[in-house]
Formats: C-alpha cells, structure tokens, sequence
C-alpha cells in the first residue's frame, strides 16, 4: 500500500473531494495497483470520441497517430514528443482512411464545448518506468494525461513537490509518461499551489495569483484548493492549455498570471473596440503577452490582421522568433513603402515593421528623429487606390516613446478603423503617462515592478554609487583604495591579488578617471562571486564611442584580449578620418577608427579592411556569447545600443558613466535583473 503520509493524505483526500464535487471531474480512485497506467487511456479516448461520433475506424488510426507522437526513447527527447503530441491537441489530428481519401481532422480534445469532454481525477497512479514512480494525482481529459500534482504536508517546502516532479521526468525513472502532460503541479497547505510545464526549472516555478475583483475560487478558504479552482476549472483548464503554451526554441513555456490577464483583459476591449495600453514591467514576458493576444485575435475575430510595430532590433527577431513557437509566421516588412503594400493586400495576416530599420542607436533623441523620418516615408508612400484590407490590430512597442502619438496619428490616418493596443514595460513619466493616455486610450492590464519582484518574475534592482577619485597617483591612495575594495578577503587571496594587480596598474595607466573606471571593474572581476566564477558578467556604458573604445583597450591590455567587446552602431569608414591627420599625433577620430578596426581584426583573426564588413556578423556572435558563454564574454562596453530590449540572464553588474535619466535608466538598468540561479539575488 502507499507510504504518503497522513498528513499528505488528509489533503489529497480533500483535494480529490474537491475535484471531484466543485469541480465537476469523475474520481478515478486509487490506481496504485491497477495494471497498465499510461498517459494515453486508450478506452477513456475511444469512449469520448465514439460519444462524439467519429467512428471506430478513424478512432483506430487517430489513437495510432497519437501514440507514435507521445513516443520518447532513443534520439527522440521529452521536449519534441511533448510538443508534437500538443501540436495534435491544439490543431486536430489529421487521419485518412484510405490513400486516395481526403484528410479528415479528429479532435482529441471538444474546445469549444468543455462539458463533451471526459475529465477524470487519478489518485496513485503507478506508472512503470527504467525505475517505477507514483505521481499523486494526475488529471485526465479524454483519456489524455494533462495535468500532474504532487502534494507535500505542511511542515514540508513545495519545492519537494516541484523537485518531485522534475526529478520523474529523469530517463531514470519515468520520463515518457510526461509526453501529454500540458501543466504541472505542487503544492502544501501553507504554500498553496505552484505550476510549471515540463522541463521548467525549480527557479521559475510560479504562483497563480487571481485578480482582487475575480470571483473565481472567491469563496474557497483553502489557498491550495483556491488555486486548483482557478487554474483546474473545466474552462480555465482548458483555456490555460489551448490559448497559452509556447515553444520556444527547445523551451516550453505557458502564461505567468499577468500574461493571462493581461490578454483576457485585452479580450474584453476587444469586443468593445476600445484600444488602450498593457503596462507589464520590464523582464515579465510583454513579447509572449503579445503572442498570445495576436493568436487568440486571428482566431476570434473575422478576417483579423495583426500589425506589430516595433523599434529595436531585438524585440522584432524575437517576435518572429515567438511566434515560430505557435506556428505562425511573421511577415517582417522591410520599409514604410514595403508596409503600405502589405496593408493593401488581404494577406499575409501576421505584419511586423521596424521603425528603425536603419537606426543603431537607441539615444531618446535619435529614436523620435527616426520615427519622424519613419512617419514622413509612409505618407509620402501611399499609392493610388490605398485602402487597407481586413479587420486591423496594430500592436505599438514602446508606447511611452515621444513619437508614438505622431506614430499613432499618422497611422490612424493611413488605417481608420483599425484598432491600437501600446505596450510598454517601462514607468510613465506624468507627462508620459497623459500623452500616452490620450494617444492610446487608458490602461488595459498592468504588471508593476514591485509586483513583479514579490513574484520572482524579475530580481530587484541594487544600487551603488561610486566616487571616481581625480588623483589616485601616490602609492598611499592607491593601497588605502585596494584595501577598501579588498575587505573581508584573507590575507593570502590579498597577496595574491596584489601581486596581479601590480601588472594591472601599469597598463592601465593613462587617462586618470577611465583608469580608475577600468581599476574598478577589473577589481570586482576578481572578488564578485558571480563574476569570479564566470557565470555572471557585466556591460560598461560610456558616454561617448570614444570613451568606449579607450575602455576596450584598457581592459585589452589588462588580459581581456576576446572576452570584452565594444557593441555600438559605429561602422569605421576611412571617410571620417581623412581630414583628420595633421601631423601632431592621434586625433580622437583616428584612434577611435583605429581601435574598433583593430577590434574586429582580431575577433576575426582577418586584415582589418575584411574584418570591418563583418560588423553584423561580429554583434550577433558577441551577443551569442554574453548569454550563453558568459566566461567567455566578460565585458560588453556599449552606449546607446542593447540598453532595451536587450535580454541577458547572465547579466549581472551594470557600469554606468554616462548622463541618463527617467525610462531610458530603467530600462538599462533593468538589463540585470533577469533571474538566473541562486547566486544571483
């Protein structure tokens, strides 16, 4: 019989009561020694779907479509199974009876009518495995297993109940069984409930969090059943499976609460055609918001056409990205001109433009000079005849930018009955705010940072002002500011430091302020936890290319040969140097043009002339790099680029000398506070 505790089977008997009488699901009873437990209940499924009039023969061809789907083993993984048995939940399977038959599509799950399904509440399901296990509960629907819950007593952390589950997908032990499952569970008493999907890390398990005014699960006492309420409804169940689950590049991901809500809140301006603002902090996940929302319009409303307008590079490539991870394509349009053709025609349905398209800066000034420029392409570009086709949504990345009302107008212009939601992630500034108010219309949903922290969605932002002293020159100052900086370390890794730091001082010994930036950060690279052990790193912003490119070769001549790199929208042209020669030795010009050259040369390994045009290709891998090598790319130095939109969970230190304020600060500063593992906090 089972060892689960009392206490553990006092709450999962009461949570089985629950399912069973509140929620409406058929109990299943203990399946501890039934024989044969799968994650396809193969009479379950013929039942439903007989009940729905399909006939035995397609049954029989479906059922065999799907087992081979749900298959893992060998070079086959959990993630490609698990998406591939989704992609036949989601869009029907696809059977014929004979080879010269038409395709006919069988639903294994009624979306549109939750009560035709078959929804069923197992308790102690023995799944036989390379080392056999018991899940606690497991939720059927239709035969299919869905949803997976492990219980924990009071006195016991959740996170038992989510390492539970994550150390059951193991090929140890029962890993195929997880190839249906959409939402997975744990939870205590005290600690309520946490969700996740398969292969998502202890770190980003989440609480659901209903909004105050819901009356879902309202009258619950229990928090634990209060959350199976909102998130194990019959409706909820099913919307959260149907309407929010990703894969995104090797990565399954379903909703945060805010996402939900987010988007349902959307839905219901939608209906009343009321544009408005989705306001969700930076780092909550705003790009998969938008998926989602894009997906539910062009399956809910006539001839929908979704135009995403976005101005930076990052946020474009990974919305097109995100949406892979839904089936959909993104046609990217390549100019204004191009933009106007595609609204003239009925197809394709999903749009994206850049405003920026030949911007490399993100400098506040810069953005609106080229959302000027942008605006005055498209209403110089109209062809004759233009009338845009189809029921149009226009999605606006950044609303809280100074051009986004001139970007609005002139859109409403070109697009009068089109409909306009803004997104932005960063705090509205009062003027902000009433512009962005009137441009777009009120909030929709919003998701505020401290929100975000409480939940662990993002890291809370730490603080350090740092005097850079004119004068360190005499041997006295510079001790005591060693000694200040080395507290708390022992005496040996003193010396040592020491030692190495006497080699660091003499090449870095011109330009008395960069130098004592670079002492600064070359010495946290030695006593920072997470930047010694490499799996955190840190950007430098300065103030000018110029300054940016005497940091790099500092940081070069101290040992940083390949790990540092200088990310800008600088492209050195032999053009701007050739006045600049005068004989009287290096002009900032010249050494700016001679130092980024030398840089991509020896990135390269290439003569500097090829190196140069490589300029995009150089980005994308030291980019690559900082997120996924983070002790192989130490240091990015920048100064208008990749301080939005730019996202780095190995990100940890942000050095800042230069002049910003108001949303374009948050939004650099916030570049750090991605989570990624316990050594970051």
């Amino acid at each position: 019989m089972s060892t689960v505790g009392q206490v553990e089977r006092k709450t999962q008997d009461r949570v089985v009561k629950f399912f069973r009488e509140r929620l409406g699901y058929e109990c299943g009873g203990n399946w501890e020694e039934r024989p044969g437990n799968a994650n396809i209940e193969v009479a379950y499924l013929r039942d439903n779907l007989l009940a729905r009039e399909y006939d035995g023969e397609i049954i029989g061809k479906t059922i065999n479509e799907l087992s081979k789907a749900a298959s893992v083993g060998g070079a086959r993984t959990l993630y490609e199974a698990n998406r591939e048995v989704y992609g036949l939940l989601r869009y029907g399977v696809k059977v014929k009876r004979d080879v010269g038959d038409q395709f006919e599509t069988v639903w294994l799950i009624d979306w549109a009518n939750p009560e035709a399904n078959h929804f069923v509440v197992a308790e102690e399901v023995a799944i036989a495995g390379e080392h056999n296990k018991r899940p606690d509960v497991v939720l059927y629907v239709n035969g299919l297993a869905l949803g997976v819950i492990e219980f924990k007593r009071s006195k016991v952390s959740v996170t038992e109940g989510i390492r539970q589950n994550i150390g059951n997908q193991s090929a140890h032990f029962i890993r195929p069984f997880f190839s249906t499952a959409q939402l997975l569970f744990a939870g205590n008493d005290v600690e309520g409930l946490r969700y996740g999907v398969i292969d998502t890390a202890e770190k980003y398990w989440l609480e659901w969090k209903e909004p105050e005014d819901s009356k879902v699960g309202a009258d619950v006492d229990e928090p634990l059943d209060r959350a199976l309420a909102q998130m194990c409804s019959k409706d909820r169940f099913l919307e959260l499976i149907h309407d929010f689950m990703v894969f995104d590049s090797g990565v399954k991901k379903t909703a945060r609460h805010n996402q939900f809500f987010g988007v349902k809140a959307a839905q219901a301006r939608i209906a009343k055609r009321e544009g408005g603002i989705i306001w969700h902090t930076q780092g909550s996940g705003k790009s998969l918001t938008m998926v989602w929302l894009a997906k539910w319009i062009r399956e809910h409303q006539d001839q929908a056409r979704v135009l995403i307008i976005t101005d930076r590079t990052e946020l474009d490539e990974q919305i097109e990205k995100v949406f892979a991870g839904v089936n959909e394509q993104v046609s990217r349009a390549t100019s204004g001109a191009d933009l106007l053709t595609q609204i003239n025609k009925h197809d394709p349905w999903l749009i994206s433009s850049l405003v920026h398209k030949f911007r490399g800066s993100d400098d506040d000034k810069e953005v609106d000079e080229v959302g000027d420029t942008y605006i005055a392409e498209l209403r110089s570009r109209v062809p004759a005849g233009f009338a845009p086709k189809g029921n149009l949504f226009v999605f606006v990345d950044e609303a809280h930018r100074t051009q986004s009302g001139r970007m609005h107008k002139a859109m409403k212009e070109l697009m009068p009955g089109a409909m306009f939601i803004g997104f932005t992630g960063t705090p509205l500034l009062k003027a902000d705010k009433a512009t962005s108010i009137e441009t777009f219309g009120s909030f929709i949903h919003t998701y505020k940072f401290d929100e975000a922290v409480t939940d662990g969605v993002v890291l809370d932002l730490r603080y350090e002002a740092r005097s850079i002293e004119q004068d360190l020159a005499s041997p006295e100052k510079v001790d005591k500011w060693f000694e200040a900086k080395t507290k708390g370390l022992t005496d040996l890794s003193k010396a040592r430091l020491k030692k190495k730091w006497g080699t660091m001082q003499k090449v870095v010994s011109a330009e008395p302020r960069a130098k004592q930036i670079v002492q600064d950060i070359l010495l946290d690279m030695e006593t920072e936890p997470r930047l010694v052990s490499r799996r955190g790193n840190a950007m430098l912003v300065g103030e000018s290319i110029y300054q940016a490119c005497k940091f790099y070769e500092m940081f070069v001549n101290a040992g940083f040969k390949g790990k540092v790199a200088i990310v800008t929208s600088y492209v050195p042209n032999p053009s701007d140097i050739s006045k600049e020669d005068a004989g009287a030795g290096a002009t900032e010009r010249l050494r700016q043009y001679d130092i980024y050259r030398q840089m991509l040369a020896d990135f390269f390994d290439v003569p500097a002339d090829e190196a140069v045009g490589r300029i995009e290709e150089f980005e994308k891998e030291v980019k690559r790099r900082f997120i996924e090598e983070p002790g192989q790319m130490r240091l990015l130095i920048v100064v208008d680029k990749l301080l939005t939109g730019f996202d780095a969970p190995s990100a940890t230190y942000l050095y800042i000398d230069k002049k910003m304020r108001d949303h374009g600060l948050f939004q650099a500063i916030c570049r750090v506070n991605r989570l990624d593992g316990e050594d970051k906090g």
